[in-house]
């Protein structure tokens, strides 16, 4: 699995180096002739606050889960730091396949499209006394005062990692990864900490029709507290400051950065539910309650692949326990 992830993030980071398409633009665009102003928030400080930070944060938090909790998940036969260390695992393939998917998305389509950054003519610095040497296209090659397309080629910066740079507006590398990291993390901590709204169940399944409710009050679910919410949102909070220092910064537009936010967001969302589950508050369906734990170890027989028809990759006959590749025999 470190392997897939290790070539994904490869695959990314050559997407991200290479001169990718640099698409023709007009020298009178005022959309791309805003000043160039440095980055508030370097893609450096992203990548400790969207990583660094995060992953931290989960090994942290799953060694120090109390044996306590870990006994009321399951038997008293599990090994406790087993199971600390297969949540720490777990955390960490999720995060992994949320950056490195979103990273390589996002680096791709930012050579296919090459759009200009807002901040481009400020980068470029035109030769405007031989224009014509550089035309692309445009009504301006057949009609007066129309407007005409140029190529980068017109540009006079001689720094081509400046130049190459400004044609990397769609979609914002900052904002995906930001939300990739930021809101696996916050989706991670809910489900770890179970800060999800209580269910509230309505119909006859939650009332009687001529007697008492069929849940007491004592058995309803509660809110968390509102500190655990705070804490939990705090990670999202920072993924949209990043986002919008983007657009202050002058160095996409709005729709770069929504959609970068979009990827993001679908990379988070699908790596926590490949690995984690969220906890129930409803009384009415305690079975299916995962606890916030992540999903269990694929057995040795179907770590890679599974035949058709079967009935998943866990060893369903094995009521006793499973040999896990990664974290060796456990016990149930």
């Amino acid at each position: 699995m470190s392997l897939f992830f290790s070539v994904l993030a490869a695959v990314g980071g050559i997407l991200y180096k290479i001169t990718g398409n640099q698409h023709a633009f007009s020298l009178d665009d005022p959309n791309i002739s805003y000043p160039l102003y440095s980055d508030t928030f370097t893609i450096t400080v992203v990548g400790i606050v969207a990583l660094v930070v995060p992953a931290v944060i989960i090994m942290v938090l799953s060694l120090l889960i109390p044996t306590s909790t870990i006994t009321r998940h399951g038997s008293r036969e599990l090994s406790p730091w087993k199971l600390r260390l297969w949540e720490w695992h777990t955390g960490w393939l999720g995060l992994c396949l949320s950056l490195a998917g979103a990273f390589f998305v996002v680096s791709g389509l930012k050579d296919i499209v090459g759009k200009p950054r807002p901040d481009f003519l400020a980068r470029c610095n035109p030769d405007l006394s031989n224009i014509s040497a550089h035309l692309a296209g445009g009504l301006g090659l057949r009609r007066e005062g129309a407007a005409v397309l140029v190529r980068a080629s017109i540009c006079q910066n001689t720094d081509a990692a400046v130049i190459k740079d400004g044609f990397a507006a769609f979609p914002s590398g900052h904002s995906s990864f930001a939300w990739a990291g930021l809101l696996y993390l916050s989706l991670w901590l809910c489900a770890k900490f179970a800060i999800i709204p209580p269910s509230h169940p309505t119909g006859p399944s939650a009332l009687t029709r001529n007697g008492p409710p069929a849940y007491p009050p004592t058995s309803r679910p509660a809110a968390p507290p509102l500190y655990l919410l705070l804490i939990a949102a705090s990670p999202v909070g920072l993924a949209l400051c990043i986002c919008a220092t983007r657009y202050s910064d002058y160095m996409h537009a709005g729709w770069d950065i929504m959609s970068a936010t979009i990827i993001g967001v679908f990379f988070a969302c699908l790596s926590f539910r490949w690995y984690h589950t969220f906890p129930s508050t409803s009384p009415i369906r305690p079975t299916e309650d995962g606890g916030g734990w992540a999903f269990s170890p694929r057995s040795r027989s179907h770590a890679l692949w599974v035949a058709y028809g079967s009935r998943g990759y866990p060893e369903s006959d094995n009521t006793s326990g499973y040999d896990d590749l990664e974290l060796g025999p456990v016990g149930h």
